[in-house]
């Protein structure tokens, strides 16, 4: 067998869907084609039967919630509660400064 030294990625067609299938030496990682996120599951978890409880948390919070057009899910279903209650990022752009008045 090869060892794995190096991230190995592979795209997969699921019910007409792109996924991208991330193989590291630590993680077992899918996401929808194009985004970031997705389900990542640690080898250790899959290997001590903690698999399970990854999954299902996965599944509560709608890591794949479908979506006909494959775009992103929903904001209610994308995140837990606690994290729609975070505030909003601040704006980066810099203030208009006043221009001095020119001498005639």
């Amino acid at each position: 067998m090869t060892p794995l030294h190096s991230t190995l990625k592979r795209t997969l067609t699921i019910d007409g869907r792109e996924y991208v299938l991330t193989l590291t030496q630590a993680t077992l990682k899918l996401t929808l084609k194009g985004k970031r996120n997705g389900v990542e599951l640690p080898w250790a978890q899959l290997v001590n039967g903690e698999a399970a409880l990854a999954v299902a948390l996965h599944a509560s919070l709608g890591a794949f919630a479908s979506n006909p057009k494959g775009g992103a899910a929903p904001a209610s279903r994308a995140a837990p509660a606690a994290a729609s209650a975070a505030p909003a990022p601040r704006s980066r752009k810099k203030p208009q400064r006043k221009k001095p008045a020119r001498k005639k």
